[in-house]
């Protein structure tokens, strides 16, 4: 997801069965790479839009379009069960996670390049690492650790507080401002995360994401209401940008979610890494940006940790016996 618009990469999922698991891990990678090539589509969509209309504009019509189309899609089937989740309370603070996570997101795009606002959000596993000891009673060794604080330095590596901070966009909001609100965005994106380890085995996947835009429509359209100066749309083409950005989110998501239950994070983590390469091609070729040196460093000890926290984490359930 990166963070919000962008695989969960690092969460250990639900674990395919012994019969025909070559197929089903097919099935599962098919499904993540759909999300990988979304995603960055979707980001370049919103980076486009910010140059012309507010950004909880964007958020609220990402939304909207977001809501119709899975509504549409999963409503035939599911009734109105798809609407009454079993957790309501966990779904709704599950939901404003990702609302502010989003937020926060299109916010450092503003500003930010897509590889770098996606490399920030591969920060993601190392929070909810470090998150999971205090909020779901897991045990983190040392080599975690380790990784964790390996990670964070990668991302002030692509911070460069020591100069003129991040590679930002001529004109645009202070890229340290845009840098810290795609941390924001990593880590209410991490506690999201967290909340759906929890949910997993109570609601499916499909009432999880129309909840989600059903919140997040109703609490952005009120917002807009009232905050935000709506601006005319300035050419026909954008209302198709603006649909895109809900029709890919929304089933981006879901394709993500799906391939974790066909099979294992240790297995598509390391697709779910593979968004940096399209960010990067799409930020070349729609906004002409190409990551420093800098960048790629950190964006290299970012990946890295976060490989590895996957791959402990995988000897930790087998160890379990849960793989």
């Amino acid at each position: 997801m990166s963070a919000p618009d962008g695989p969960p990469v690092g969460a250990i999922g639900p674990v395919a069965p012994a019969s025909r698991l070559q197929d089903r891990f097919a099935v599962g990678i098919g499904f993540m790479l759909l999300g990988v090539l979304s995603f960055p589509l979707m980001n370049a969509s919103v980076k486009y839009l910010t140059g012309f209309y507010p950004v909880l504009m964007i958020v609220c019509l990402r939304y909207v379009s977001h809501f119709l189309f899975t509504a549409a899609a999963f409503t035939p089937r599911y009734g109105w069960r798809l609407y009454v989740p079993s957790r309501p309370g966990m779904q709704l603070a599950r939901s404003l996670l990702l609302l502010t996570s989003t937020g926060c997101y299109f916010f450092a795009l503003t500003a930010l390049p897509l590889t770098t606002a996606v490399t920030i959000g591969f920060t993601t596993p190392l929070i909810v690492t470090a998150l999971s000891m205090p909020l779901l009673g897991e045990k983190v060794g040392i080599y975690r650790w380790s990784a964790v604080v390996l990670g964070f330095t990668g991302a002030v590596i692509i911070v460069q507080p020591w100069g003129a901070g991040p590679q930002a966009d001529a004109g645009a909001v202070s890229p340290y401002l845009a840098a810290g609100s795609s941390f924001c965005s990593a880590t209410a994106y991490s506690l999201y995360q967290i909340l759906s380890r929890k949910l997993a085995a109570h609601d499916p996947p499909e009432t999880s994401i129309v909840f989600t835009a059903t919140v997040a429509v109703v609490i952005t359209g009120i917002a807009a209401l009232f905050v935000v100066d709506w601006a005319p749309i300035q050419a026909w083409w954008h209302i198709l940008l603006f649909a895109a950005t809900g029709f890919i989110g929304g089933f981006a998501h879901y394709f993500v979610t799906r391939a974790f239950v066909y099979a294992p994070a240790a297995l598509l983590s390391p697709f779910g890494y593979g968004q940096l390469l399209t960010a990067t091609a799409l930020g070349y070729v729609i906004f002409g940006d190409f990551p420093d040196a800098w960048t790629w460093l950190g964006a290299a000890i970012v990946t890295a940790s976060g490989l590895f926290i996957t791959w402990r984490e995988y000897l930790a359930a087998r160890a379990r016996n849960q793989l």
